[in-house]
C-alpha cells in the first residue's frame, strides 16, 4: 500500500501526518510526502533568493517528515516539486499512483490574534472565490482515494 500525503511542514501537515500513522499502522504502508515549491514570478536576484529560500524550507520540512514517520516504523519518502501546488500534486498522483492522497484541510481558526483570524479569513474567502482550495482541485480531479483531515 502506497500513501501519498501533500506536506508543507505546517501545523495542520504535522497533524495529519500523525493522523495517518495512527490510522495506517498495522497496514504499514509506505508513506510518500509530497511537497510543492512556488515558481517564481519572475526572474529577478530577490524572487531568486525568496523561491531558494522557499525550496530549503520546504525540503527541510519534508526531511523532518520522513524521520519522523521512519522513527514510527514506517517506510517513507519524499518528492519536492516547483510550479502550481494544485498541478503539481495532480501531476505526482499521476507519477506515483498512490493507494490513498492525503491532505489536511486549512484551519478555520488560526494561532495568532484577532488580526491574524481576520487576515486568515479574508485571504482564504479571497483564495477560495479565486482559485478555490487545493482540496476541492484535488477533489474533483485525483484519479484515487482523497482522505481530507480536518484540523482540530
Amino acid at each position: 500500500m502506497k500513501i501519498m500525503i501533500a506536506y508543507d511542514g505546517s501545523r495542520n501537515a504535522k497533524l495529519a501526518l500523525a493522523q495517518v500513522v495512527n490510522m495506517f499502522r498495522c497496514n504499514q504502508p509506505l508513506l510518500v510526502l509530497v511537497g510543492v515549491v512556488e515558481n517564481p514570478l519572475d526572474a529577478t536576484d530577490n524572487n531568486e533568493t525568496l523561491f531558494q529560500q522557499e525550496h530549503d524550507e520546504v525540503k527541510q520540512h519534508l526531511q523532518e517528515g520522513v524521520a519522523f514517520a521512519i522513527g514510527e516504523g514506517f517506510q517513507a519518502e519524499y518528492l519536492l516539486a516547483e510550479g502550481d501546488a494544485r498541478k503539481m500534486l495532480l501531476q505526482s498522483i499521476r507519477k506515483l499512483s498512490p493507494d490513498l492522497l492525503v491532505i489536511a484541510r486549512h484551519s478555520h481558526q488560526p494561532d495568532g490574534g484577532i488580526i491574524a483570524k481576520s487576515l486568515t479569513y479574508f485571504v482564504d474567502e479571497l483564495d477560495y472565490m479565486t482559485f478555490g482550495s487545493v482540496s476541492s482541485f484535488l477533489a474533483r480531479r485525483a484519479e484515487c482515494p482523497l482522505l481530507i483531515l480536518p484540523s482540530p
